[in-house]
This record gives structure tokens, sequence and C-alpha cells, in this order.
């Protein structure tokens, strides 16, 4: 099942893709008279399987005519206010390699605030001070099941919900200031996250998807989550010895290498442009860059 976050007529709402369309989840809990519809995306997997179970059963029986179709609604971030953002730095060889960096024996890790997230189709806004701004294009992991305590490595994919694909899109000398990212990696509108949310039993394998990244058609970024130094399993593992993690959670699982501002000459982001991340299985994440007015 595919899930997506959106606004339709003005109000936040969200509903199961389709390839026939969108069916609204509130709109199909009301046309049915069941009471008890979950107000958001992250409501619905806190609530857990058997909820998920229904929709399905409903979605199944909806009626075509009701569905909305994806120029109707104005895409929100896949997970729209998650409770945690992880984001895993230099999680591919390569991509550490081309950065100047040896690969850590441990995780490198930093965080996203919800309010540099953007859905797809939204505008990244160029900041007025840098002209560094630079792609990411990642997998990116939503907890289902929460746990209190470490979650064992064998046991860490019975906590996994779905996939998403997201653009750490990073404004590189803020990002290089200091020892610490969190500037760099929370401009406004720098998180684009989405189109949707794959569930775990449709994209059974994450350590196979391809990840593409385009700007303006060129493609910058081309690798598979096969390459990643550090799994799921893995960084679940290890998130979870240090903090409980909760349904809605996002871990964003790092880059390949491809980004510009270690190219020769260095390429970055301007007004105008279009940035893709391509995932297989998940879709296309698009947003174009405007300047900040």
């Amino acid at each position: 099942m595919k899930l997506a976050s959106y606004i339709s007529q003005g109000i936040p709402s969200f509903g199961v893709w389709q390839e026939s369309g969108i069916i609204d989840i509130p709109a199909l809990y009301q046309t049915s008279g069941t009471s008890g519809a979950p107000a958001s995306v992250v409501e619905l997997i806190e609530r857990g399987p058997a909820l998920m179970e229904t929709i399905k059963a409903m979605a199944a029986n909806a009626d075509p005519a009701a569905h909305r179709t994806p120029a109707d609604v104005e895409l929100l971030p896949s997970v729209p206010r998650p409770p945690k953002f992880f984001c895993i730095g230099r999680n591919y060889v390569e991509h550490a390699k081309e950065a100047g960096f040896e690969m850590s024996p441990n995780p490198i890790m930093f965080n996203r605030y919800n309010a540099t997230l953007i859905g797809s189709g939204q505008n990244v806004l160029y900041p007025k001070v840098s002209e560094q701004l630079d792609w990411e294009g990642e997998l990116a992991v939503v907890i289902g099941k929460p746990h209190k305590g470490q979650i064992a490595v064998e046991d860490a994919m019975d906590h996994v919900f779905g996939y998403t694909a997201f653009n750490d899109i990073t404004v590189r000398d803020y990002q290089f200031r200091t020892t610490q990212y969190i500037a760099g990696k929370n401009f406004r509108t720098t998180g684009p996250l989405g189109p949707v949310i794959v569930t775990a039993d449709e994209l059974k394998d994450p350590h196979n998807v391809e990840i593409v990244t385009r700007v303006n058609g060129e493609q910058m970024q081309k690798d598979n989550t096969a390459s990643m130094y550090f799994d799921v399993p893995f960084i679940i593992n290890h998130l979870s010895e240090f903090i409980d993690l909760e349904a809605g959670d996002v871990i964003a699982m790092g880059t390949p290498a491809g980004v510009g501002f270690k190219r020769n000459p260095p390429i970055f982001l301007k007004p105008g442009d279009v940035v893709e991340v391509d995932l297989s299985g998940i879709g296309v994440l698009k947003n174009t860059v405007v300047e900040d007015s």
C-alpha cells in the first residue's frame, strides 16, 4: 500500500495512493458511515496493523468515482510531523571518499526539524545568505511498531512501517562552519519528503533500492541501497540503544556519491532548477528551487 498526505480543497488530509487515483481516508470513513477515522498518517501508524487491514478492505471497495487525482491535491511531506527525524551521514563509502573522509566506525547522526519538511511539488526557497545549495537523494525509513529500550538487530525489521524518498538539501558553507551540521541541514523548505510512504509488505527489501538524483533532467547521483555501509537493522538497533523509537519516526539513511559541492568545478542549485529524487519501488520526489521573496 502507498499512502500520501496532502491538502485538498484547503484542508489537510491523507489517503491511499493507487494508479486509479487517491482514496481519501477520512472521506472513505464518512461515506461508509464508519466512525473513528484516524486524523493523520502518524495516527494511522500509531494505531497499528489492525487498522491498516481495515483501511485496505475499505479501499478495495471504494467507489472509483470518488477518487482524487494527484492534480487535485497539494502534496505534503509523506510523514507531515514525525515525532523524530534522524539523518545518517556518510553511509556510502564512495560518498565519504568524494568528501575526503574515512568511513566512521560508528554512525554519524544529526537531526532534521519538522519546520524544514516539504512535500513533492512544493518549492525549495533559495537562501538569501548562501549560494551553496546542494542535493542529497536518500532512502528514508518510517518506524511503525514503537519500542521502549534497545531493539535487537534480528527484530529490527519488525518495527518498520514503510519507506519514502528524502532529499537532504544542504547549505554547504553553513554545514561546515562548525563540526555540527545542524544549521546547514535545517534551512527552511530544504527537507523534501515523499511523494508517498510505501508499506514494508510492498517494498520487501530496502537494501535493493535504486537511487537516482537528477537536476534539470541531468543525472547527478545513481547507486543502490545495497551500497549502504550501515544497513537498516543496524541503524535501528543503534538508535534504540539510547532513545526510544516511536511510531512515525523517520530515519534518512544517507546519500550516495554525486553531490554538487565536490564536483570539479562545484555545481550548486539555483533558482529555476528542478530536482528529482527517483527511488525504485517508491516514486519520484520532485521540487523546484525558487527565489526567497
